[in-house]
């Protein structure tokens, strides 16, 4: 199997299974909690945010690369009354115009963007003054036991898992991107310590 092939139909499936747990659930309300208006979602990806959108959404922008993903959606975007519709493929460069929007979203997305910062950039543009962006991500730990192997293995997962980087530090990149951070919240997910090179995560409101 070609690297391509994996990544376009192997890798979607896989982030669909092991992003819709309950646990990862519970994360996804949370940060979709006092999203409003018109809303540009970057990184659809299969649409497991959709249940959580509160009944104040009134639409969604969905950004997604993958058609498989969008494939995967069908079923939940059947489900939801909120209008979805997909607007691009590419988080980098959006063909939507200023200030059109309330409210951004991402959720675990940041890591496969090759440019993260210039998505952020393109959401503050399309996001109107004193609209929010709500993030769920994971990315580079504090610890430097574990930053280290998140270090070690990035290669590898980047490799196997359609682009993934480990190391990414979310807030820096947040703000670096002329948002700024109101609410946040890190820790590691629940699990083995073998595990937290890829379970640091950050949850954060900005503006």
């Amino acid at each position: 199997m070609s690297l391509r092939v994996w990544d376009e139909r192997v890798v979607p499936r896989l982030t669909d299974l092991s992003l819709r747990g309950h646990e990862v659930g519970e994360m996804r309300e949370v940060a979709c909690a006092g999203l409003t208006g018109r809303v540009l979602e970057i990184g659809f990806g299969s649409g497991l945010n959709v249940r959580w959108y509160p009944p104040e959404v009134s639409s969604v922008t969905a950004i997604e690369p993958s058609d498989l993903g969008w494939q995967l959606s069908e079923r939940r975007r059947a489900r939801t009354a909120t209008t979805i519709e997909r607007a691009g493929l590419d988080g980098q460069r959006l063909d939507l115009a200023d200030d059109s929007h309330d409210s951004a979203l991402v959720t675990f997305s940041l890591c496969t963007i090759p440019d993260p910062l210039l998505a952020l950039r393109e959401a503050r543009r399309v996001v109107r003054e004193g609209g929010r962006l709500h993030a769920l991500e994971h990315g580079l730990a504090p610890d430097e036991s574990v930053s280290r192997w998140q270090r070690r293995w990035e290669p590898v997962q980047r490799a196997v898992a359609g682009g993934c980087h480990l190391t990414r530090d979310i807030p820096g990149l947040v703000e670096a991107a002329g948002w700024r951070i109101q609410d946040s919240e890190q820790s590691y997910l629940p699990g083995p310590g073998m595990a937290r090179p890829w379970t640091y995560g950050y949850r954060l409101v900005a503006v």
